[in-house]
């Protein structure tokens, strides 16, 4: 009897304990609805915007629960895109992003700290030229929803700066050109 009983709540609390577990999503990286952009001053007169166009990751994320979210990110250095081939060229080379010893950037997410329904903090590791470095981003929740095709989506955009010694990386331009701005938005495919 006891087993009898045992294996009914057992059957009755799965159904719960799936439901208590965060989402797990792709980046929509296929259909081009995510982004890594950055931006960096240029001697103090204007500014070199740029893009990572090759890059994937997943991410967790339950609204009811968004404290237990996370986030992993893999990008391929090497798809800088400055839309300009030399200045793209010198970027992947050694002065900089040396990408022939370093093939990647990652990111990893230690916390998650909602502050409304709308910002959270999001806080993680960056590995990047060979050196991993927190950072803390501001990030703006943008939505949830089912997509006309069936799927279930979620997206956030978010904003950080990082200073490029910091990664090792001293050939720049001066102190104006040490901070590049990074702006990411991201939009998942809910995994099946």
């Amino acid at each position: 009897m006891k087993r009898i009983l045992s294996t009914a709540l057992l059957a009755t609390a799965l159904p719960f304990a799936a439901n208590s577990f965060a989402a797990d999503y792709t980046i929509d990286t296929k259909g081009a609805h995510a982004a890594i952009n950055f931006s960096v001053s240029h001697l103090g007169y204007g500014w070199v915007v740029g893009r990572f166009n090759e890059f994937e990751g997943t991410f967790s994320y339950d609204p009811e629960k968004p404290d237990e979210s996370s986030v992993e990110v893999t990008i391929d250095t090497s798809s800088i895109d400055s839309n300009h081939a030399e200045r793209d060229k010198h970027l992947r080379g050694g002065d900089f992003l040396d990408v022939d010893k370093h093939a990647e950037a990652t990111f990893k997410s230690t916390s998650f700290k909602v502050s409304d329904d709308k910002k959270a903090t999001l806080v993680g590791d960056l590995t990047l030229h060979g050196v991993t470095k927190p950072v803390t981003i501001d990030v703006a929740i943008s939505g949830m929803g089912k997509d006309p095709w069936g799927s279930e989506r979620a997206g956030f955009s978010g904003t950080t700066s990082i200073n490029l010694t910091d990664y090792g990386i001293k050939n720049i331009l001066g102190p104006v050109s040490e901070t590049i701005d990074l702006n990411l938005y991201i939009e998942g495919v809910k995994k099946k």
